[in-house]
């Protein structure tokens, strides 16, 4: 699995990018959950504190980054209502072990770190921990892996007197799922250029007859969800 996300930037970046409208789009497809959720891939937190605003259930949010993880239990210290609705899973999503199945899994732009091969080992071990009827929700984005293209910047936030920005240029392309992307996170003062890191990996965009044949392979069925979300359960 690739992460992209340097971990200074990811709140910055992402409350203004894709979590307005998970918020938006995700609570009406939980309405009904009231035991348990499952969040797979939680990062800092940024959707688990808000599965705790939308439903009563116990949330078990799980995150192999012990980076995320200092930052997602620091989040929820600032929430003391939910320390003890909350357990953090500090494994990987294939390493999941729980007493019992829950309600729901959510998997929040996560699809695009997992390799082929990966996801076809996860679906079984999630349809083993999901209850019967149980839902799974995960972002999608259609159209298949971006062509090469040169480096361009994605987004921009200012900090005090810094500014930090995130640049990408898609290296390669298979013209099926996979591309190899380049991302820099940089810091600016002016024109001066205070840090810079580099990250370089795969990135996997699966079709959606890909995922049909994945997911109904492993037992899963489709339900209906919102645009950017795709929803299955279990008979």
């Amino acid at each position: 699995m690739t992460d992209f996300i340097a971990l200074p930037f990811y709140d910055l970046l992402h409350e203004n990018a894709h979590v307005p409208e998970i918020r938006r789009t995700l609570p009406p497809l939980l309405a009904g959950v009231r035991r348990s959720v499952l969040e797979i891939g939680a990062g800092t937190g940024l959707i688990t504190t808000s599965l705790a605003d939308w439903t009563p259930a116990e949330i078990f949010a799980l995150e192999p980054s012990a980076g995320m993880r200092g930052v997602l239990l620091s989040r929820l210290t600032a929430r003391p209502e939910l320390l003890e609705r909350v357990t953090v899973l500090p494994c990987d999503a294939l390493g999941l072990d729980l007493a019992e199945p829950v309600e729901a899994m959510v998997m929040i732009n996560v699809m695009y770190a997992l390799e082929p091969d990966y996801r076809a080992r996860l679906w079984p071990v999630l349809a083993a921990h999901l209850e019967p009827g149980g839902l799974l929700v995960f972002t999608w984005r259609a159209g298949g892996p971006p062509a090469p293209g040169p480096m361009r910047e994605l987004d921009s936030r200012r900090v005090g007197r810094h500014t930090y920005a995130v640049l990408s240029e898609i290296i390669e392309s298979d013209g099926k799922e996979a591309c190899k992307a380049r991302y820099l996170y940089r810091i600016t003062e002016g024109d001066r250029v205070v840090e810079e890191e580099e990250i370089v990996g795969h990135a996997y965009r699966p079709s959606r007859e890909v995922i049909e044949k994945e997911l109904t392979g492993a037992g899963f069925t489709p339900a209906d969800a919102p645009e950017g979300l795709l929803a299955w359960r279990l008979p």
